[in-house]
């Protein structure tokens, strides 16, 4: 609370963001359908009527201008918005005429390679048993590259029902927001703040159901900004607990992710093919509504953030000693998250997989799919 009063541009940003982007996203909806920049309903989409892309350019704004007001634009704030404008750019330009996978993956990497060379990529880290070790530039910055392209990537993956990658980068950003101040990392701490507050403005128009998806000018964009966010507020930090706020808050898109991958190689399916495999497709098939899947992983998302939180806040060991209650605490709060997961897990994944029925119903479907 203390940090929270003395930068109180957490709040102003956050604010300030949240009124942007609920002002400017209908009048980017308008310009979406004049483009023709519109998500047809198809196959493999859950929409049900044309509903406008782009929303990633009000998202972009709504966090440019308080980026502006309230922080000061050393060095790596400038390669974090230099690197954010091309992500978006590069997102528009697919959501506009579209482009070949490998061109989006070449634009990422430049996108994620602006803040590497404006100095935020991790140059030290804290080993277990070893101390802390400075890392060679090139291993920091390649470390950093890859990690930004391929949390981008998982949060285009994630954005798939409405409201759903919005909502999980508000709870995450409000999450770094706190840890950062926490760590002394002001810029971060604000930086999140606002990304937080342009997530939460977003959902105004893109909660079920939603008038505006975000794109993917949004997807990156957010992918983008809470990736750089990481490296440069929380990994930076030299401490090896660090290394599991952003795991721990950004861990829906990460295991999603890891999902369909694993699926895409043991099928040896194309890794860029869009498909209906991931997790928020597979509530759908259990029965769950469009609102009920997002709430649920939103509650998810909620309980893996309380678990970083509690990492970071709740005094279970300090000076070498343990206390009881801190420590009962804290082991409620992530036996929560990891009781929350193992359902998700077991619901979606162990589950089918263990029915001989469905099983054999998949090989069927996937035979009749290659004759």
């Amino acid at each position: 609370m203390d940090e929270l009063r003395a930068t109180p541009e957490v709040l102003y940003g956050a604010v300030l963001a949240l009124l942007l982007v609920v002002l400017l996203t209908p009048a980017v909806g308008g310009v979406a359908r004049r483009l023709g920049a519109v998500d047809a309903p198809e196959r493999r989409r859950v929409n049900v009527l044309p509903v406008p892309r782009l929303g990633g350019l009000a998202l972009f704004l709504g966090i440019l201008v308080p980026s502006l007001a309230f922080l000061e634009i050393g060095r790596e704030t400038r390669g974090l918005l230099l690197g954010a404008a091309i992500a978006t750019t590069l997102g528009a330009i697919d959501d506009f005429r579209g482009l070949a996978w490998w061109q989006k993956l070449a634009g990422q990497v430049i996108a994620a390679s602006i803040p590497a060379a404006f100095g935020v990529y991790v140059d030290r880290f804290t080993f277990p048993l070893l101390g802390i070790h400075d890392l060679p530039a090139w291993v920091g910055i390649a470390g950093t590259v890859i990690w930004i392209v391929a949390l981008m990537n998982m949060v285009n993956f994630l954005d798939g029902l409405d409201g759903l990658a919005a909502g999980v980068c508000a709870i995450a950003g409000s999450t770094f927001a706190v840890i950062a101040l926490s760590l002394g990392k002001p810029a971060a701490a604000i930086l999140s703040a606002i990304v937080a507050g342009a997530s939460f403005g977003f959902l105004r128009h893109n909660f079920y159901p939603a008038r505006i998806f975000m794109g993917d000018s949004g997807a990156l964009l957010l992918g983008f900004m809470l990736a750089g966010i990481a490296v440069q507020g929380l990994l930076k930090t030299a401490a090896t607990v660090a290394l599991f706020f952003p795991l721990f808050v950004l861990a829906i898109p990460i295991v999603d992710t890891t999902f369909v991958v694993a699926r895409r190689f043991k099928y040896r399916e194309k890794l860029y093919a869009p498909d209906q495999t991931h997790l928020h497709f597979r509530f759908l098939r259990r029965g769950f509504s469009q609102r009920r899947a997002v709430l649920t992983m939103y509650a998810w998302c909620v309980t893996l953030a309380a678990a970083a939180l509690a990492t970071r806040f709740v005094p279970f060991r300090q000076h070498g000693d343990w206390h009881l209650w801190p420590t009962l605490l804290a082991a409620a709060i992530g036996l929560l998250a990891v009781a929350f997961s193992v359902y998700v897990i077991y619901a979606l994944e162990i589950v089918k997989l263990a029915n001989p029925r469905v099983r054999r119903a998949e090989r069927e479907a996937r035979e009749l799919k290659s004759a």
